[in-house]
This record gives C-alpha cells, structure tokens and sequence, in this order.
C-alpha cells in the first residue's frame, strides 16, 4: 500500500470522531466546559476566504446507522434550527478533516457542508452574531444543526443554557478573485443621527480617539448623521461594528458605491 493511500485511510477512520461520536478515544466521558480559560475578549471571527475543500471528511458518510451526504458544488445555503456546543472532552483532538479542535478558536461542526466552510450564525434569541469556520462533523442529535466551539458559544451568549435557536448562512467564495471583490469597497458606519451640532462634535472626537478611525458629520437639513470610516475592507468595518453596537445597538454599515 502506498504513502497516499495509508494517509487517506487514516483521514476516513477520523471522519465520524468528530465532536458527537463514540467515547472510547476520549478521556473525558462527559464533556463540559474548560476550567482554564484563557481571555476571549479579543477573539476575532473567523475570517472568511477562499479555501479548497480538504482532502480527508468531504465524503458521504454513516454515523449510528443514519447515512448523511456531504454537499458538493454548493454556492448558497441557509438553516434555522438549534446550536449546540462542545467543549474541553474534544478540546486537541482530531476533527473530521484532520485538524485539532480548539475550543478557544471560532469554529464549528455540520453535518452536511464541505470541509472547511465559513458561516455566519445569529442567535435569533438575542440577535448576537459572529462567523465561525466549519472544520468538523456533526451534531449528530436529534433537532441540532450546528454545533460550535466554546468561544463561538460564549460569543453568542448560549453557554449557560446549552443550546439556542440560531440562523446559520453559508459565506462562500469560489476562487479568490471573488473574494477580494466581495470585501474591497468603501465604507462607513453611521452609529447616531442628531439635532446637536455640539453633541455631533464631542461624540465624533471621543469615538475617533477611542478605535483610531476617522469621524465624518453628513448633515441633513437640521440634522447630523455621525460616521466613522472610511474602511477598505468589509471585514473591518464588520467587526468595529460589532464593538459600536455594544453602545450604539442601530448602528450599520453604509457601503459607498
């Protein structure tokens, strides 16, 4: 048997190891969460991109008798239904395409998506959302569609109660010419409209001080619509979105065209 094909047989022995399978290679019989845990504040999300699909975890598959299809040649993709998490029993070992889990990274398992695939996912609870790299299989429980690490979860605020009713849709790119096309553009984020020019002043000083952006006054009639940017890059606006939101809960993003 050759080199290629040893390495293949060992990729489809850890196909169904993923994060919900059997617990004879774990040490852990109970999974739960670390009792370390390192900072998360600053854990980005995943970055979306171009990547071809892995060589090992990308093939129709059995787990518990039920047969499951991977899909192939998908460009778009959406689902509704319940996220779990998994955590420190899985923490270092193989996932389905042959990378280790780190609970501390912003990564996730499905049942069905090519490996790797980068998601968003919303819980539709609290409306907190983040993007999270499909590296591995599963859940393989009855009513759940995705199951993310442990700072995913902490992200989303589903720690606690285990599980939560999520939105997930697929961020997909079919080369990389696509993707820098996609993420490169002009943009702003305009996080509060008011009738206070002095209000308008302070506000844009203290925001551009704290993230190092430049702030930018459109004024309408009476009114000023506070900005800050411009951004380059799609991403980054995204996540110092996120950090505005946290203050300014209707802030968005205005894409010049």
């Amino acid at each position: 048997m050759n080199k290629f094909n040893i390495v293949a047989l060992l990729l489809l022995s850890f196909l169904v190891t993923g994060c919900s399978t059997s617990t004879s290679r774990y040490k852990i019989k109970d999974d739960h969460s670390p009792s370390d845990i390192p900072p998360l504040e600053n854990v980005e999300d995943a970055n979306p991109r171009y990547e071809p699909y892995s060589r090992g975890g990308n093939k129709n598959y059995r787990v518990r008798g039920i047969d499951y299809k991977v899909f192939s040649d998908i460009t778009e993709f959406t689902e509704t239904g319940n996220a779990s998490w998994y955590g420190n029993k899985f923490h270092g070992h193989l996932t389905s395409n042959g990378e280790r889990y780190n609970m501390f990274a912003m990564s996730a398992a499905h049942k069905n998506l090519p490996l790797p695939s980068y998601i968003q996912v919303t819980n539709l609870e609290n409306n907190k959302q983040i993007i999270v790299r499909v590296n591995d299989r599963g859940p393989f429980h009855s009513g759940r569609i995705v199951d993310l690490s442990y700072a995913a979860a902490k992200k989303l605020d589903m720690l606690k109660a285990g599980t939560a009713r999520v939105k997930i849709k697929l961020l997909h790119f079919k080369n990389k010419k696509q993707q820098d096309e996609h993420f490169t553009g002009i943009y702003y984020i305009q996080y509060l409209v008011t009738s206070l020019p002095e209000k308008a002043n302070q506000l844009g000083k203290k925001l551009s001080a704290t993230y190092q952006v430049k702030s930018l006054q459109v004024q309408d009639n009476n009114h000023y619509k506070l900005r800050l940017g411009p951004f380059t890059n799609q991403l980054q606006a995204d996540n110092l979105l996120k950090k505005i939101q946290l203050d300014y809960p209707n802030a968005f993003i205005i894409e010049q065209k």
